[in-house]
Parts: structure tokens; C-alpha cells; sequence
């Protein structure tokens, strides 16, 4: 048994088979940051194993305490409702396993931190910064606090980083979508624009966000934010916060709500 609560990670899941293998290269990243922590990673939905399946196992191991940690950019309904109901069911189930769900990983500065070197890959230089627009091209949901974040990272990464202008576009559930984001910049006077896919893994939306920015004939294109040291970072940053909270507060705060 580990000395420190084992961390679950709990991905959305994927039909894509891109999807798992980001997954897990960045639990693999994660381990090898935290070496003696053991990290696993659970899927919601298409892909095995479970969040139940893991749950149950690591219980029929002898683990007694469970980080669970969702792999999600901001607080919508996954995290507010789908994860906690999982998780509720699953510890009704198994008396003997405390989980404490973490925080989400959004907004960050690793995330930004991430998402600009993912640019410089692309082939965007430090130097171009404030001749280019850039599209902070996100998956997209209903949820309006989820929106409303989007656009205050957006805000947020053009004060501090000094882009011309950054602009929110969305895959799915709301508006602008990618391609009218960058034609929106390209009116406005960018000298170049930039797509930056604020998602984790390849998939069906980062690839429909792709696609806008190939119609709208955007200048770089940068790669999901996947594997990145500075997600694996942030994964840990997250995994200690819960660690804190489990040790001085109520278990399952979020789940008992």
C-alpha cells in the first residue's frame, strides 16, 4: 500500500484511440515526476477500465484513500455532476475507500504556460507575439460559469503575454466557432493568427477545431496541449491540494454536497 493517497485520474473517454494514449503518456509523465505515487487512470465512458472497475480494484488491493482527480480544463458538468455521481455510487459500494475529489485543472498558468509552447512548435517565434492574434479554441460547453472562464483566460492571456488580441472560439455548444474566431482576427488587423486547442487530448472537437482553422486559413495551428510537462506539473499542484484539504477537512466534500 502507498503511504499517500493513490491518484485517479478520470478521463472523459474516447471512441478516438488517440484519446487513451494521451492519457496515458501523461500519467506516465506524472509518475515519473512523483516516483512511489501510484497513479491510475479511469475513463468515464468507451474506454476501459472504468472509474468503478479501477475504484474496485484499488480496494481489493488494500488501498484505503483515493485522490480523484478529473482530467478537465473547467468546471462544468462533468465535474459538477457526472464525476461526483460516479464517485458517489462507487464508495456506497466500497465502505472501506475514502475518495476526495480534486479541483479541475483550469484556469492555470501552466495551462498558458502549455498552450504557448505548444505555439513555438507550431513555428510561432517569441518575437512575433504582438503582430499575432490568437484563437484560444476550446471544446466548448453549456454550462455559462464554464463560458465565462474561456473568456477570462482569454482576457487574461493577452494582458500578460502580450498578444495583439486573443479571442474564445468553441467547438460545440456555444459561439464564435474557430473559423469565425479567426476571421474575426484577420478583420481586425492580426498580422498572423494563431489557433491554440485548449484541449488535452486528439479527438473528435480538437479535430473540428482544426479543421475551422485550415477553412479560415490560420497562420499556425498549434497540437493539442497532450502530454505537456507543465499539464503533468499541474496534475501534481492539484493532487497535492486535495492531499491538503483531505488531511484538515471533511472527506468527499464535493461529493456529499
Amino acid at each position: 500500500m502507498t503511504t499517500r493517497p493513490t491518484l485517479l485520474v478520470i478521463a472523459h473517454g474516447s471512441r478516438d484511440p488517440r484519446h487513451a494514449a494521451t492519457v496515458s503518456a501523461l500519467c506516465a509523465r506524472v509518475r515519473s515526476l512523483r516516483p512511489g505515487l501510484r497513479v491510475e487512470a479511469g475513463h468515464l465512458d468507451f474506454n476501459a477500465p472504468s472509474v468503478p472497475q479501477v475504484l474496485e480494484r484499488l480496494a481489493a488491493e488494500g488501498e484505503r484513500d483515493v485522490v480523484a482527480l478529473p482530467l478537465l480544463l473547467t468546471r462544468a458538468f462533468h465535474a459538477k455532476s457526472d464525476i461526483p455521481a460516479v464517485l458517489r455510487e462507487a464508495t456506497l459500494r466500497l465502505p472501506l475507500l475514502t475518495v476526495h475529489q480534486a479541483e479541475v485543472l483550469g484556469p492555470s498558468s501552466l495551462l498558458t504556460a502549455a498552450l504557448e509552447r505548444r505555439l513555438e512548435e507550431a513555428g510561432l517565434r517569441p518575437g512575433d507575439r504582438r503582430s499575432t492574434g490568437v484563437v484560444l479554441a476550446s471544446a466548448g460547453s453549456s454550462d455559462p460559469e464554464a463560458i465565462a472562464v474561456i473568456a477570462e483566460i482569454a482576457r487574461e492571456w493577452r494582458r500578460t503575454a502580450g498578444w495583439c488580441a486573443v479571442r474564445p472560439a468553441f467547438a460545440s455548444a456555444s459561439l464564435p466557432r474557430t473559423a469565425d474566431a479567426v476571421r474575426e482576427l484577420r478583420a481586425a488587423g492580426a498580422a498572423r493568427v494563431a489557433v491554440a486547442p485548449y484541449v488535452i487530448a486528439p479527438g473528435f472537437l480538437p479535430d473540428r477545431i482544426a479543421a475551422g482553422a485550415r477553412e479560415a486559413g490560420a497562420d499556425i495551428l498549434a497540437p493539442v496541449l497532450g502530454a505537456a510537462p507543465e499539464l503533468a506539473r499541474l496534475l501534481l499542484r492539484r493532487y497535492d491540494q486535495a492531499d491538503e484539504a483531505r488531511r484538515v477537512g471533511p472527506e468527499l466534500t464535493a461529493l456529499s454536497a
